[in-house]
């Protein structure tokens, strides 16, 4: 069984009790054999274990994360949590990459949170055929290593892996505590995607997008391109980062191109994951010039759209948009693709019309112990904090909604 928080009914934990509980636990867990570094990880057994992982995640792919884990500010010097079998042949049948929870929330108290791929899907990969016995052993390790919980940071709430967390857990008596949740938009790739996309969009809609298609066809042929092989994607990518620098997130120093270590990191992973026929990079073309730029990572059967950027020069045409529509119906063709997640944020302009599937996600807190008075007070903190930032977020936008 699965408990949702809610701020009121949290228990609340005295300062007395708070004081207690520092001065008999560590701030973070000890290093040990239970908590490795992410770079000791032996990377074959790794892809091996996502090969049999029982849900998909395309940011725990190893040379995905350990891109990240190299250079992208924020997101280097992680541990992992790894659960092991007797079996010689696959010997990993778990990986959680984690961070302490001082680092992720600047809490002073002994536990471990999933670290952030810079996607935003954080689900452990789990063996498919000892799913249980793994998590089971993902949780062993991490009190071994000190902690007195784990908090996946958004995973998918109904989940192959967290079912399976949330039968070991039964088994102890214990249960998910659900932080926050959202819904976000996904693809069901099995269906036409024409007659997807018309029961996504209104008649008046896609006659508009045909119209800006038009429209965007006098500066040159309309083509959609998809790079797939290393050398074609090591060459995509460049476009892509180029056209993401181009727009807003290139003033506000937020785009991949800004910042050298995010650049690195992208060029990397993309280059890696592509040779392994784990990337694509979708591009739309006006004529000579490229008008929008995707990335996709694919895992399983599963694709993950990771980000998207536009030459806003071209925005009246939504090209965005356009992107979009190709790229489902190219998805949906593809034979081993049965969904697509956005990773988008909640209620995302762009792509929640299009997209009209929707993934649950959620933070999770996972309780290492019976009666732990250490989980109350982690749990009380972070619902707390999240209250904050969600309030602080409606001021934000009450003073913008002002100002215009």
């Amino acid at each position: 069984m699965v408990e949702i928080v809610d701020l009121a009914d949290v228990r609340r934990v005295s300062e007395e009790d708070a004081t207690k509980i520092r001065a008999r636990t560590p701030a973070a867990p000890t290093a040990g054999k239970a908590l490795l570094p992410l770079t000791s990880v032996d990377t074959d057994q790794w892809r091996k274990l996502a090969a049999r992982a029982v849900e998909p995640n395309g940011y725990y792919l190893a040379d995905w994360e350990l891109a990240v884990n190299a250079t992208a500010p924020g997101r280097t010097g992680a541990s992992a949590l790894g659960a092991f079998s007797d079996n010689p042949s696959a010997p990993m049948i778990g990986l959680l990459p984690v961070i302490p929870v001082w680092r992720a929330y600047k809490i002073p108290l002994p536990a471990l949170v999933s670290a952030h791929p810079y996607g935003t899907l954080c689900t452990p990969l789990l063996d498919r055929d000892l799913a249980e016995e793994a998590a089971g052993r993902l949780m062993q390790a991490a009190r071994e290593a000190g902690a007195h919980a784990l908090i996946l940071r958004e995973v998918s709430l109904h989940g192959a892996a967290i079912k399976a967390f949330a039968e070991v857990l039964r088994h102890d008596g214990l249960r998910l505590r659900v932080l926050q949740s959202h819904l976000r938009a996904r693809l069901d790739a099995t269906r036409d995607a024409d007659q997807l996309l018309r029961d996504a969009l209104s008649a008046k809609k896609l006659k508009e997008l045909r119209r800006q298609r038009h429209r965007l066809a006098e500066h040159g042929a309309v083509r959609f391109e998809v790079a797939r092989s290393e050398h074609e994607v090591a060459v995509a990518i460049e476009t892509f980062l180029a056209l993401e620098a181009s727009g807003w997130k290139g003033e506000r120093g937020t785009a991949l191109l800004k910042v050298e270590g995010d650049a690195a990191f992208i060029r990397r992973a993309t280059k890696a994951l592509a040779e392994a026929g784990q990337c694509e990079i979708a591009t739309l073309h006006a004529g000579d010039t490229p008008v929008a730029a995707g990335i996709v990572l694919r895992h399983q059967n599963r694709a993950f759209f990771f980000k998207l950027g536009i030459d806003e020069r071209f925005a009246k045409y939504s090209p965005g948009v356009q992107l979009t529509l190709d790229l489902t119906r190219h998805l949906c063709a593809d034979p081993e693709i049965t969904s697509a997640d956005s990773t988008a944020s909640p209620d995302h302009p762009m792509i929640n019309p299009v997209w009209r599937g929707r993934l649950a996600i959620g933070d999770v807190l996972i309780p290492l112990r019976r009666n732990d008075p250490v989980v109350s007070l982690l749990q009380a903190a972070l619902v707390s904090r999240e209250f904050a930032r969600d309030m602080a977020r409606r001021a934000v936008h009450f003073i913008r909604g002002n100002r215009s």
